[in-house]
């Protein structure tokens, strides 16, 4: 069960890819503060779904558990925060909700980072599997500790 990369076979020509017990999913903390949010979700995005990953399997589950702390400190430019809407249905009749950012944000701050996040992932079995991988806090903290997560700087901007 030791980690194994994509190997070709001289013979055949044939890509080996990853099992599911090939797998080890590393944990890493992003800190949200001052980042704009659309910038944040690509990179968490890309990350939980593996993208970095000399190994990547496309069909399967290879990324790391992302971590997200300060999440109340996450920017968005413009008027986006009384323009952008985040459109869902309840699934009543006239069920149809439209709240905007700041509204979304009042109420929860984790929540504008997990709908950015989830609207880059696949939407699939897979898709909702790679979601599970995402732990968003509002402050700085967060109970994963004894995980050793790895805190990775943000480049974007």
């Amino acid at each position: 069960m030791g980690k194994a990369y994509l190997v070709m076979d001289s013979l055949s020509y044939k890509t080996q890819f990853l099992g599911k017990n090939d797998i080890e999913h590393k944990w890493v903390v992003i800190d949200a503060s001052n980042i704009p949010l659309g910038r944040l979700a690509s990179l968490v995005a890309s990350r939980m779904r593996g993208k970095h990953r000399v190994d990547f399997t496309p069909h399967m589950n290879c990324g790391d558990h992302v971590i997200v702390i300060n999440a109340q400190k996450v920017r968005l430019s413009g008027n986006k925060w009384d323009q952008k809407t985040h459109v869902y249905h309840t699934g009543y009749p006239g069920g149809q909700k439209a709240p905007t950012y700041r509204m979304i944000f009042d109420k929860d701050p984790r929540r504008i980072i997990e709908i950015a996040v989830k609207g880059m992932l696949s939407k699939n079995r897979l898709g909702r599997a790679v979601y599970s991988n995402l732990h968003v806090y509002a402050g700085g903290e967060h109970p994963h500790q004894n995980m050793n997560p790895e805190v990775i700087e943000p480049s974007v901007f």
